[in-house]
């Protein structure tokens, strides 16, 4: 017998993940969307109240921004029965506390990429840097879309943390301060971040180990945003009815190790 469809709903439906996430749910057979909905006095044909969204939901998808993230974390664990997937970026250190303070009632898949691709990327970083050399300098280097407001993205900010655990330090003794003016020579063993915002870039990520003789790239490039929407439609069939907990895109994949790593 056929399992019925997971009922999504969608928070910031009139944005441009929204919109991409349900096109990406359209025509298939193991996903249901019940309800659109955005921010309080937007309007849009066929949107509903957050309340009434999460009645009617068994998971709701979320790229917007982290106050509304954080806020529709604590209202759907107030309720319990339905689970979330959170794709926003640019969390402060008390956003994340609050969320995961959430996930101890309800399940919630938080990731800052829901590409395969990239997923598969943070792997190779962390072996890397746990392989080469520690005079290997390391740099992140994105760019995005104009419109982006966090910068280091979401996506950097996991690269920077996989390149971090690979050498064995907290990403944040090893960040470098942004390159300007006269910064004197590079500190040994930082993990520094350049960023691009221009046009209409969906997303590049790559991660430069350069060494006195070689330098080693590893990169990822987004040319399409429906494959984040797919990624996330992926989590949600996965994370449907799981226990109460916090996981991420790797747990949704299988690509950890067998501690977790």
């Amino acid at each position: 017998m056929t399992a019925p469809p997971v009922r999504l709903a969608i928070a910031g439906a009139l944005g441009r993940m929204g919109q991409a996430v349900e096109r990406s749910a359209q025509g298939r057979e193991d996903v249901a969307v019940t309800a659109r909905f955005d921010r309080p006095g937007a309007e849009g044909e066929g949107l509903v109240s957050q309340a009434q969204a999460l009645a009617g939901a068994d998971v709701v998808i979320d790229f917007t921004v982290p106050e509304a993230s954080v806020a529709l974390a604590e209202a759907a664990a107030g309720r319990g029965g339905l689970a979330l997937v959170i794709g926003s970026t640019g969390l402060s250190p008390d956003q994340i506390r609050r969320i995961d303070a959430a996930a101890k009632r309800i399940p919630i898949v938080r990731s800052g990429n829901y590409s395969l691709g990239v997923n598969m990327l943070l792997g190779l970083v962390a072996q890397a840097a746990r392989a080469l050399p520690a005079d290997f300098d390391i740099e992140v280097f994105e760019a995005h879309h104009r419109r982006k407001v966090d910068a280091p993205s979401g996506t950097a900010l996991m690269l920077g943390e996989a390149a971090a655990k690979g050498r064995g330090v907290a990403l944040a003794d090893a960040r470098l301060a942004p390159h300007d003016g006269i910064t004197g020579p590079r500190q040994p063993g930082g993990i520094g971040f350049s960023v691009v915002r221009g046009g209409g870039i969906i997303g590049d990520h790559s991660v430069i180990f350069a060494g006195e003789e070689e330098v080693l790239t590893l990169s990822h490039h987004a040319s399409d945003r429906g494959l984040f929407a797919r990624g996330a439609i992926a989590a949600a069939t996965w994370v449907a009815g799981k226990p109460p907990g916090l996981y991420d895109m790797q747990d949704v994949l299988g690509l950890k190790g067998p501690a977790g790593e």
